[in-house]
């Protein structure tokens, strides 16, 4: 039997302590490099979102946040160029099939859904992934009111055909902005207009 050696045991565990310490120091401090470039490109990101999903407005609100169901749900009121009201966005969620999908919502003073933008998807790639295409996410422009999901045949008014092969992103996309329009009716959405 081996005796026990201590410099075979000690020196690699201190060597193996010591690499894992500086690598920890260098990811602390490329963290504390990056982490306000990567603030700042999401706000920009935000930013370009909201001007997509509501054209009309010139400038947005600060964030405000409105509570449905024990829950915190953050929104921007858009304002025309004389400051008047025209709109909200709304930034809201729903489970997919592969996570949960961030969804930012355009509604103008009348209910009308005037855009729909994907803030995150991680859904399958060919399939629920298409929910990125404009021809899916247009399909939610100009309609109000509670929609729903088809899978055959033509959508109607408020009806958004699914995505062939990902009905369960479809739904999840569709729960979103439904949970949208609720917040746009609990804000006040339903007094304009």
């Amino acid at each position: 039997m081996k005796k026990f050696d201590f410099k075979e045991v000690i020196v690699p565990a201190v060597s193996l302590f010591l690499i894992c310490l500086v690598a920890t120091a260098l990811l602390a401090v490329t963290n504390r490099v990056t982490a306000p470039k990567i603030e700042q490109l999401a706000a920009e990101t935000e930013n370009e979102t909201k001007k997509e999903v509501l054209k009309q407005a010139n400038s947005f609100s600060q964030a405000k946040t409105v509570t449905l169901d024990s829950k915190v749900y953050t929104y921007y009121e858009g304002l025309d160029s004389s400051g008047k009201l025209i709109g909200y966005v709304f930034s809201t969620s729903a489970k997919g099939y592969g996570g949960d999908i961030s969804v930012m919502t355009g509604i103008d003073g009348e209910g009308v859904i005037k855009g729909v933008s994907i803030l995150s998807i991680s859904e399958t790639a060919g399939l629920g992934m298409n929910a990125k295409n404009e021809d899916f996410l247009n399909q939610y422009n100009e309609k109000s009111g509670a929609l729903s999901v088809i899978k055959n045949g033509a959508a109607k008014d408020n009806e958004i055909q699914a995505l062939t092969g990902a009905t369960i992103t479809s739904n999840a996309m569709t729960t979103a902005v439904n949970l949208a329009q609720s917040l746009y009716q609990k804000v006040g959405g339903e007094n304009n207009g």
